[in-house]
């Protein structure tokens, strides 16, 4: 098997974008991307375009958008991957089949999403899309509402945790203010965020608007390379693994406090990749919520269940902490253009890896986790990566 590897990428910033479309937003990262990995559109065998849409544009057959925004690609093979919000790493892994399977040696990973053009209202009813809307079409407050019914249910079962959460959105923020291409660089403070007022109101359940990931505009890029080609190239990160576990959709059908399907792709993939978390430089991972990121401290073996706000109490996660979770701001700070966030989450991880993350930079980053989740942790993605080169 030839091993696929990442050799560059691209990022426009995240937040409400002047491009008005995804096929703007795409070429805007593919010029950069292909100049940074150091190859030509021509040398591109293939094109997989994770794009959710859903109703945000009339407009669909998202790949075959990058061509009209890049007519260098006309005639290369391009298919589109939607798999909620965890899209991105959908499109990434097909690109890496392509590779491993022999059929390409260039592939390019494109994930893009324009949000910010649609009233909010309907934001909340397109993301309600990656519910099960069969039982849960009419809970409160649209996808947000899912994540408040989890949010709910978990001070209910382990008392009441918003200062916690207040905490992780509070240092995803701070780390934010690091990032060029966050939508939101500012450092709001844990009281701020732990208050209920006009500019933090709740949104729904205990769920304040500072627990809840931004609707933004952004494109991300990765250019992949079969092993040969990489080690020509100025840089090449493997994956020392990637898992995907899924979940039942249904809420009702399973403890929505689990996140079953998290902790499988977690052990499955630091199984594969021969290690522990405690080898684990950072991780990048999916905080369309705060309490998610709690949650995820607790799926991926930070803490039993319950447990999770330990984690942020003890600062393990901070920057300066033993595990780094989101030096890039995450979700909440970076923002959340569904298609582009998987994306975006492994240029982040690479971008510590090769050393090259400016103010956000872990200092000796040698491995780097990163968990994008679809839905209410249904679709569960975990790549273990480490710089090659």
């Amino acid at each position: 098997m030839t091993r696929a590897q990442i050799i560059g990428w691209g990022h426009t910033p995240f937040g409400k974008s002047d491009h008005p479309d995804t096929e703007t937003l795409m070429a805007a990262a593919i010029a950069p991307a292909l100049e940074h990995a150091g190859i030509d559109a021509a040398d591109v065998d293939g094109i997989f375009a994770g794009v959710y849409n859903n109703g945000f544009a009339k407009q669909d057959f998202q790949a075959a958008l990058v061509a009209m925004g890049d007519g260098r690609f006309a005639h290369t093979p391009a298919t589109r991957f939607e798999n909620a919000c965890a899209t991105g790493s959908a499109a990434l892994y097909g690109a890496m089949d392509f590779i491993e399977a022999g059929r390409g040696r260039i592939a390019l990973v494109v994930g893009a999403e324009k949000m910010t053009a649609t009233p909010t209202a309907e934001v909340g009813d397109i993301l309600l899309g990656a519910s099960y809307r069969a039982e849960e079409a009419d809970i409160d407050g649209g996808f947000a509402g899912l994540f408040g019914t989890i949010a709910n249910a978990y001070f209910q079962r382990y008392g009441d945790r918003s200062e916690e959460l207040a905490m992780i959105a509070a240092k995803n923020h701070t780390n934010g203010m690091a990032n060029p291409y966050a939508h939101m660089r500012k450092d709001f403070g844990v009281d701020f965020c732990n208050t209920v007022s006009d500019r933090n109101p709740i949104v729904v359940g205990p769920l304040r608007r500072t627990d809840c990931s931004l609707i933004s505009d952004g494109a991300a890029v990765l250019v992949l390379a079969d092993a040969e080609i990489a080690a020509t190239m100025p840089r090449a990160i493997g994956f020392r693994a990637r898992e995907q576990a899924n979940d039942i959709m249904a809420l009702s059908r399973r403890d929505l406090l689990e996140f079953r399907g998290a902790r499988m792709a977690w052990a499955r993939a630091l199984a594969a990749a021969g290690i522990t978390l405690d080898d684990l430089n950072l991780v990048e991972s999916h905080d369309c919520f705060t309490v998610a990121e709690m949650l995820e401290y607790e799926a991926m073996g930070l803490a039993e269940a319950g447990q999770g706000h330990r984690v942020i109490r003890d600062g393990i996660t901070r920057k300066d902490g033993r595990l780094p979770v989101n030096p890039s701001g995450g979700l909440k700070s970076k923002g959340h253009p569904i298609g582009a966030t998987g994306v975006s989450m492994h240029v982040m991880a690479a971008m510590q890896l090769m050393g090259d993350a400016g103010e956000m930079q872990i200092k000796d980053t040698n491995l780097a986790g990163v968990f994008n989740m679809g839905g209410a942790a249904v679709a569960n993605y975990v790549s273990i990566m480490e710089r090659v080169k």
